[in-house]
């Protein structure tokens, strides 16, 4: 902070609301003052420790000192665009799709995961030669115009227009308050199968889909759910695009991608978030056929897509995975943790249904197990509760009642049981 001079908390969010636009939300009732961060915890200006269940874009732990000093080191020899050959963009592409499947083998690399989604909807429509797409209702790909078109969660939404003609919205596959629930065995089916009507009508471009749905609300898909769909979309010409800017790199534990959990091979992955630990970096990753289509004359060129020292700290965010066994943890410790959660929602009633996989938790609140009327101010009392203790989660979903647990995945059993034990002592107190 060399040459800005802090300001207590009230003068800062003064400053803020004059010269950010109102838009731009803060968490809690009282907002924090961040101001240094450490594997998975985050500590305010007063040097009060937090431990941070909710920061799924600092993947490998908050300031994690190899991705530091990949970053400095380079920064300090390089860093330029992409018009000159140098190593770090070729061995960062050749190491990334080392993780994925064979036919998965040309990377475009850009800033963000909403600049990632936004490219494969040109490479899916330009493949295809149609415009029409099928979006999965509550999906959110991403903050561009294209985007917001294609995200139920934000143009189905208060100030939202609705989606246009061109995109169709499937149910949203979940069976703990959707149509089909976890007892129906064909849930998966009747789900995926909504999209046959709407094939018939329309020549779709693509399928964009979460492999588990984030601000959806943590929702995991059944089984077989991405094999069918994905089956129906090639069945018609379309191209079927993995969006796992929320749930890659190992975050599900049993895989390194989720869409592998349902066993499906996807035209296109788009990256984001953990991809970089907090840097700005995002990629696209496709078939030869798709990216040699894009290729019609036009110039793809991104300035900072690809730059030396992006790829410098994503190499070094996959090599701290594998080095620290990062993916196993997130196995053992989300399975920990996930059990320990469902012991919890035995004796707290307002825990209606706890889901996830690996460090993918969503815990849902509701008034009644029957009605499964949406708890979100109760839902908010807790968030606000667990902060009083020293513990960050945030609410998602349509009804902004699921606490929302992804953590960053250096996330300990030590950890998990200190969200337990506060998590507990909240339902059991006076906060709700």
């Amino acid at each position: 902070m060399s040459g800005i001079q802090p300001r207590d908390r009230q003068a800062l969010l003064a400053a803020r609301q004059r010269h950010l636009g109102k838009m731009l939300s803060l968490s809690y009732r009282e907002p924090l003052k961040i101001v240094r961060g450490r594997g998975a915890y985050l500590y305010d200006e007063s040097g009060r420790e937090y431990l941070d269940c909710v920061n799924n874009v600092c993947h490998v732990g908050h300031c994690h000192p190899r991705v530091v000093a990949a970053a400095a080191n380079q920064m300090a020899e390089l860093n330029t665009n992409t018009r000159y050959l140098h190593d770090n963009i070729v061995t960062y592409a050749e190491r990334l799709t080392s993780t994925l499947p064979n036919h998965l083998s040309v990377c475009f690399f850009v800033n963000s995961g909403s600049e990632a989604n936004d490219l494969a909807l040109r490479l899916a429509r330009n493949h295809t030669g149609r415009e029409h797409l099928l979006v999965l209702d509550h999906a959110y790909h991403g903050h561009t115009a294209a985007l917001i078109d294609a995200s139920p969660y934000k143009c189905n939404s208060k100030g939202g227009r609705g989606a246009p003609p061109n995109t169709h919205v499937l149910s949203a596959p979940d069976t703990y308050r959707g149509p089909y629930r976890r007892g129906d065995p064909d849930a998966a089916i009747h789900y995926a199968d909504q999209a046959r009507d709407v094939l018939a009508a329309q020549e779709i471009a693509a399928v964009i889909a979460e492999p588990a749905m984030g601000c959806g609300g943590q929702i995991i898909l059944p089984n077989g759910y991405l094999a069918r769909l994905f089956a129906h979309v090639h069945g018609a010409g379309g191209v079927c695009i993995a969006d796992e800017v929320q749930v890659g790199f190992g975050r599900v534990g049993s895989h390194a991608w989720c869409f592998e959990t349902q066993n499906v091979a996807p035209d296109i992955v788009t990256l984001g978030k953990p991809i970089g630990n907090g840097h700005p970096l995002g990629a696209v990753v496709t078939t030869p056929e798709i990216a040699d289509s894009f290729n019609n004359g036009m110039e793809y060129f991104n300035t900072f897509g690809g730059n030396p020292v992006s790829c410098a700290i994503g190499l070094e965010v996959l090599q701290a995975i594998e080095d620290e066994g990062l993916q196993r943890n997130a196995h053992e410790t989300g399975s920990y943790l996930l059990a320990g959660l469902q012991d919890l929602a035995t004796r707290h009633e307002l825990m209606g249904d706890v889901r996830g996989l690996g460090l993918f938790i969503g815990v849902e609140l509701v008034r009644d197990r029957d009605t499964l009327e949406p708890a979100e101010r109760e839902a908010d009392n807790v968030i606000e509760g667990m902060k009083a203790r020293g513990v960050l989660l945030g609410t998602d979903g349509p009804y902004h009642n699921v606490l929302k647990i992804k953590p960053p995945i250096v996330f300990s059993r030590q950890d998990a049981d200190r969200l337990l034990t506060a998590l507990d002592a909240t339902f059991s107190g006076n906060t709700i």
